[in-house]
């Protein structure tokens, strides 16, 4: 059955949350462009370095840790960019996946160069571990000079 036509019209739909980047978002933002930075920067360096010091080994050893350090400094600041308007658990379960995703392609990634000469282990080391510091103190940096208010403007103190 449906109910008499009264010439009403409905209800529109309710509109939509705005997707406005909050001052989180900035923060998150400025944090990847930086580890994007850091990441051209020790390549480039990585790439000069390794050469000088060992040759064709150095360069591939330090373009694997370059990839390493990409997958380990840049997976959490995008996993935190995309659920800044997810509930607090639904963040809280991505970013733990993306940490123990990124460990473990590491840990394979290591395991599987274990036994290859084509590459310098210790030039890897080194880019590799500058690039996980380099990426923490970006972060640091970005979380301690963002101004982020308790309370979003116009969320009606819904968070």
């Amino acid at each position: 059955m449906t109910a008499p036509d009264d010439g009403a019209l409905p209800d529109p739909a309710p509109a939509a949350p705005t997707a406005e980047p909050t001052a989180a978002d900035a923060v998150f933002r400025r944090a990847l462009r930086d580890t994007v930075l850091l990441l051209v920067a020790l390549t480039v360096l990585g790439v000069l370095v390794g050469a000088l010091v060992s040759g064709l080994p150095g360069v591939w050893g330090a373009l694997i840790g370059v990839g390493l350090a990409a997958v380990f400094s840049g997976t959490t600041v995008v996993a935190m960019l995309r659920t800044t308007r997810s509930a607090p658990q639904v963040m809280a379960g991505v970013v733990m996946g993306t940490w123990l995703a990124k460990v473990l392609v590491v840990i394979v990634a290591l395991a599987l160069l274990r036994g290859l000469d084509f590459y310098s282990a210790p030039v890897l080391a080194g880019v590799l571990a500058l690039g996980a510091i380099g990426s923490a103190l970006l972060d640091y940096r970005a979380v301690s000079t963002g101004r982020v208010p308790y309370v979003e403007p116009g969320d009606g103190g819904r968070r």
